[in-house]
């Protein structure tokens, strides 16, 4: 019988015994408990199958489930007959951060200990007289979403103790998203009071405390050990580029095409490869993203599944407010192109801000970012690594996130694109105009929004719209050598070697644009501002690249945007 595919079921037991679709990772049970290590870090991206996977551990080691074991016959553990043994014969504290999610420190501190009291809520066997004395069961009674930050940090340790004396074993801690509370107060700007309030709980629950057997954790990122895991030294970190459970997390390439055969699309393979394909863990690649591969089979159909599921309000953060080399990177990667970078695979969020390394490192641990090839740099023994956009679905991704920043905030975006291919200056003024007023604070990361802000983040941000409205039929770059100097954008027809015959000619103009920001010293107008930016491409000879291609000089149209603050002006040559 045909398995069903169970969209977004995130619990084992459920999976199996209703016979939906799933892959069997269980041997990451035997490789994890192989490997002896007392608390291990695993990240992986988004909806890659983290989750399940705890929930899977869980439902195997904890004692609530003792004599349980029917549920795993068939699947991969339960050929090992020493693991049979195992099943049901640990205590587990098993809990999620993944839900926190709120908009200031004192809500996000709230949800906290909600969390950590239900842990004590589900456990109240525990507070049993025989085991504890009086100051600990008031201890244990006072464990609430009002208790105080002492009693948060610590109630994890004080819970792993109780376990300990109530059950006579050390207990497992499995602690699944622990990274999104510091993802979320980045973007909310409440990092540093997040940071100081897990620190102590970490280092509580996981440095200090004899009385847990193992944990793991699981992230999207790696953070930095100096700002959240003081003195962890015993952290057995498992990134995107370790060899360790690199294909317990995600679909293999021969996963997919059973899956692909079972469901009656291997006819699609070689699209659903070229969509969903790209990642690559330890020394496995062709991994796929285990969501986009279930809702194509529900679907059968190629879509952004994965890409859009969720907020990516960190990464546009990043992309729209970062620096004019970021935006022309990012308009490489959207072009096909790749970047070379020394990645560091410790987030420090207080780096994304002023260090671009941060943010590639950031989009490679999330997904959004694949190893083309590895460096080895012999002179300073770090790896370089050549990324690439990981697929289809990604491309896809950023092209609606970038055109969201306009949409989002003016609809006359459109009406400026349409007005600056039908070379329709007066149109161009006053849309460009609206589009600048209402979009230009959205690009400055300064603390004082002002009039004065330097325009580049805005109009590199406008180039990467301009590359997503306008990719299918021309080719857009920015801040390239061409005759002199560098130009501020090209916008070359793909089909600029051929007549425009029936077409209106207009429409398969070049186009070259010139930035300039209004200098009081220098010019006394707008206007002055526009002539010197329309001079700077003739005498730079910004032309020369296109007419190299073929492109005849009277297909060329040449303009100047001039801006003073949120106001611009439009001229043209």
């Amino acid at each position: 019988m045909l398995r069903k595919t169970g969209i977004g079921i995130q619990d084992f037991e459920k999976i199996v015994k209703t016979n939906n679709f799933y892959v069997d990772k269980t041997l990451f049970i035997k490789e994890w408990w192989e490997n002896n290590d007392e608390v291990t870090l695993i990240t992986r991206p988004r909806r890659f199958g983290k989750t399940l996977n705890m929930n899977m551990t869980e439902r195997f080691f904890s004692l609530k489930y003792a004599g349980q074991g029917e549920i795993f016959e068939g699947l991969n553990i339960w050929k090992e007959e020493k693991y049979r043994a195992l099943q049901g014969t640990v205590p587990v504290i098993s809990f999620s951060f993944a839900n926190v999610k709120e908009n200031t420190f004192e809500k996000a501190k709230i949800r906290i200990c909600q969390i950590l009291a239900d842990l004590y809520y589900r456990n109240q066997q525990l507070n049993d007289r025989k085991f504890l004395i009086d100051k600990e069961s008031a201890y244990f009674e006072r464990i609430s979403e009002k208790m105080d930050d002492t009693d948060a940090a610590i109630c994890v340790h004080k819970l792993c103790d109780f376990m300990c004396r109530y059950y006579g074993k050390k207990p497992l801690i499995l602690l699944d998203e622990y990274d999104t509370p510091m993802h979320e107060a980045y973007v909310n700007g409440y990092l540093d009071e997040i940071v100081s309030y897990m620190k102590n709980f970490f280092n509580s629950t996981f440095k200090t405390n004899q009385f847990f057997e193992r944990a793991i954790l699981t992230g999207i990122t790696r953070v930095s050990k100096e700002s959240i895991f003081s003195d962890l030294n015993h952290l057995e970190v498992i990134s995107t580029t370790s060899k360790k459970y690199a294909d317990a997390f995600g679909f293999t390439q021969q996963e997919v095409s059973a899956a692909l055969e079972e469901f009656g699309t291997s006819d699609m393979e070689e699209s659903v490869k070229d969509w969903y394909d790209g990642f690559t863990f330890g020394n496995k690649t062709d991994i796929y993203n285990p969501w986009s591969i279930i809702n194509f089979l529900d679907e059968k159909k190629l879509s952004a599944y994965w890409a859009n599921s969720s907020s990516n309000s960190l990464v546009s953060k990043l992309i729209r407010e970062g620096s004019r080399s970021l935006k022309v990177t990012m308009e490489d990667l959207l072009e096909g192109g790749t970047l070379r970078a020394k990645i560091d695979e410790q987030i420090v969020f207080s780096q994304l801000e002023c260090n671009e390394l941060a943010i590639w490192s950031l989009l490679l641990a999330s997904g959004y970012l694949r190893v083309e090839e590895c460096i080895f740099d012999s002179y300073d023994g770090r790896r370089e690594y050549v990324l690439k956009l990981t697929n289809k679905e990604v491309k896809q991704m950023f092209q609606n996130m970038i055109e969201g920043w306009f949409q989002n905030y003016t609809p006359e975006y459109g009406d400026f694109i349409k007005a600056l291919l039908s070379d329709n200056i007066k149109a161009m003024n006053h849309y460009m105009n609206k589009v600048a007023l209402q979009t230009f604070s959205s690009f400055d990361t300064g603390k004082k929004l002002s009039e004065s802000a330097e325009p580049e983040r805005f109009y590199h941000g406008f180039v990467l719209g301009l590359i997503v409205e306008l990719s299918d039929r021309y080719v857009i770059s920015s801040n390239r050598e061409s005759g002199f100097g560098r130009y501020d954008v090209v916008i070359k027809p793909k089909c600029s070697a051929v007549s425009p015959s029936d077409r209106q000619e207009a429409v398969w103009d070049a186009v070259i644009i010139e930035f300039k920001v209004y200098d009081a010293e220098d010019e006394q107008t707008l206007k002055d501002t526009v002539k010197a930016a329309l001079l700077q491409i003739e005498e730079k000879r910004y032309s020369a690249a296109l007419e190299a291609e073929g492109i005849a000089g009277e297909r060329i149209r040449k303009y100047g945007f001039a801006f003073e603050g949120k106001k611009v002006l439009i001229g043209s040559k």
